[in-house]
């Protein structure tokens, strides 16, 4: 087994494991977070003003994100390593697609997305694996297309492993993760930092990049 599949196989295990109680803990995660729902609202703008097309939701788990992206206008499905959570997303939303897959290996064709999401979808990612998701993110959209990033944030400090209540997760400097999605083919179209609030530990960052 290589690295990248036994860390795959890891956290898609790890995420199975708590599938039930994670869907209800993020059902209204977006509750009392207006600068999340604003970014999520200019992603889907930025998106809609470039025409028609699907936008893929990366790592999509129970689906509420997609869900939402829907109320934003978008024609969105999900994506997401883990059986169980894909179950508990058609269950909860019977309209819309998610499947099952892994983001670093997409069953999608060259150029067809208008967009991608990867909403605290790749914090689990070994730092050297990271360079290849984006690669992939770079192929399946279209070129002028967006690609919306949300992260934990590294607060001035390194990239920093820390103990995620499922699996090892990391803390990214911002500049460090615009540059890597840079070297992919991404240019940054904007960022939001949101402080901790009451019950988080760290940052959240947020990258908006476009393809080209």
């Amino acid at each position: 087994m290589t690295h990248t599949s036994a860390h795959l196989e890891a956290t898609a295990s790890a995420y199975g494991a708590i599938a039930d109680l994670y869907a209800d803990l993020t059902r209204n995660a977006l509750d009392g977070f207006p600068l999340d729902r604003a970014v999520l609202a200019a992603f889907a703008e930025l998106v809609r003003a470039a025409g028609p097309g699907p936008v893929a939701e990366l790592g999509c788990g129970p689906g509420y994100l997609t869900a939402h992206l829907r109320e934003l206008g978008l024609d969105a499905f999900g994506i997401d390593l883990t059986p169980a959570m894909i179950d508990l997303a058609r269950e909860a939303y019977p309209g819309l697609r998610f499947e099952v897959g892994s983001m670093d290996a997409l069953d999608i064709a060259d150029g067809t997305l208008r967009a991608v999401v990867s909403w605290y979808s790749v914090i689990h990612t070994p730092p050297e694996e990271l360079p290849a998701y984006f690669a992939e993110f770079r192929r399946v959209i279209a070129p002028g297309g967006h690609l919306l990033l949300g992260f934990f944030e590294a607060e001035g400090g390194p990239l920093t492993p820390f103990d995620h209540k499922v699996t090892t997760a990391y803390r990214w400097p911002i500049d460090d993760l615009a540059e890597l999605a840079g070297k992919a083919g991404f240019t940054e179209v904007g960022r939001m930092l949101r402080e901790p609030a009451e019950g988080e530990r760290f940052r959240r960052g947020h990258l908006l990049m476009r393809q080209g």
